[in-house]
Order: C-alpha cells, then structure tokens, then sequence
C-alpha cells in the first residue's frame, strides 16, 4: 500500500460500505470463534481502525505493518503495541501469546503466504484462531490488482491448501460480498479492453448507494453464519 491509498483508507474507514461491512464481519466470526478476552495481532494494521474497533471489544491488541506512516498514525490514534515489520520475517512478538491472529487482506500481498502464516502460527497460543480475508477469483485477476500489488487472487482450495501447508486446519470457509460480485465482473471486462487510467482506489458511491450496500451486507452476514455464501468477491477463512 502506497501512502496515497493509506490516506484514502483513512478517510473512508468509518463511512464506506466495504470497509465496515468487513469489519462487522470479521468482529462477528472472532465473537463466535475466539471471543474476549485474549490478545489479537493484526498483521497489516492500515489505518489502525480494526484494532480500536477490537480493543472496544475488550481484547488486547497488538499489530504489524510494514509501512512506518501505517505504523505512525496507529500510535497517534493511542496504540502502542504497533511496530513497522516486514511479515514475511519472523515476528517480533511474543510465541504462543495471541487468541487470534488476523490477516486481512493480506496475504495475497506476499511472495510466500504460506511462510507469513506460518510466522502467525508462532504468535498464537495453542488452540489459537486465524482469521483472513482475500480477494477470490484467479480469473478476475487485472491490472487493477497489479496497482494493489497482488500476487494472486485466491479460490477457496487454494486458501486451504496455503493454511494447511502452514499448520492449521480450517474451521469455517465461505465467501462473502457477494452481491457486488456482477458489477466487479463487468468492470474488470471493460477495464481489459480499456486499461488505460485506471487508479488503485475504492469505487466512490452515493450516501444512498452506500447505505444500500450496507444493508445488503448485512443481510449476506445473516446467511453467511447459517449456510455460508457460495460465490462472492472476497473469501473469509477461519483456522485453528
């Protein structure tokens, strides 16, 4: 992440729709699967937003980000336990302490997933949770990604396939946003025929368009902790 998106990240992390469509929805599966108190790590802490919204929760937090202005702008916000690294590196952090490590969007960023999760695997205690978000698809995978610097997209065999190979075992699996998926699918055929100016920014909507997708977010929530969601932009993993 450049610190352009870093900037556009922070202005919209409380209003726009995906942003706080995937906060509730990883605030609900930690709720289910590794409930306070305990300690989570992030691993690509951004604006810092998720870590306030989980030390509200009553959980400790601890985070890592290789961007020293993502890092900066955490302990403005009054975090303290934040330090610039490298994830693909061993982690700074104490072995065997965390109650769940969470890494969203992320790993699609990395060269090696499998040995950044294995570097998560050391930060949790035993019988500790994983939580990741992706972006699925391989065949949507564009130009747009490439300005995101991904490496890949993800199907969901391949998600576990990389947290098996690093130690866990999935717990629950599904993805989610599915309701933008028509639109992504079109916009990512116009932009291979059109490539030119594209910009790695989020698509900006209308108040009532945001409060729209908010809504059917909410709903995809309901139905994603009942059966689960078949197809979907993103994937959402939860491992032990």
């Amino acid at each position: 992440m450049d610190a352009t998106h870093l900037d556009e990240l922070i202005e919209l992390e409380d209003s726009y729709w995906w942003h706080s469509a995937k906060r509730r929805l990883v605030v609900d599966l930690l709720a289910t699967h590794a409930p306070p108190p305990g300690l989570v790590d992030e691993g690509g802490i951004g604006s810092a937003r998720n870590l306030l919204e989980f030390q509200s929760l009553g959980y400790e937090v601890a985070g890592l980000d290789l961007m020293p202005e993502a890092v900066a702008h955490a302990r403005e916000r009054g975090l303290t336990n934040v330090h610039e690294h490298d994830l693909t590196e061993p982690w700074p952090i104490t072995e065997k302490s965390a109650r769940a490590v969470v890494l969203l969007d992320v790993i699609e960023h990395v060269p090696d997933p499998v040995a950044t999760l294995r570097h998560a695997r050391m930060a949790l205690a035993d019988g500790g949770t994983l939580l990741v978000t992706v972006p699925a698809y391989p065949w949507l995978y564009s130009h747009w990604d490439k300005l995101l610097g991904h490496y890949r997209r993800y199907t969901a065999s391949l998600l576990r396939e990389h947290a098996q190979a690093a130690g866990f075992r999935p717990v629950f699996l599904s993805h989610w946003n599915s309701f933008t998926l028509p639109a992504a699918c079109a916009v990512r055929t116009y932009e291979r025929i059109f490539p030119a100016g594209q910009k790695a920014e989020f698509p900006r909507v209308s108040p009532l368009a945001n409060r729209v997708l908010q809504r059917l977010a909410t709903a995809e929530r309901w139905w994603l902790r009942r059966t689960g969601v078949p197809a979907g932009l993103s994937l959402v993993g939860v491992f032990q």
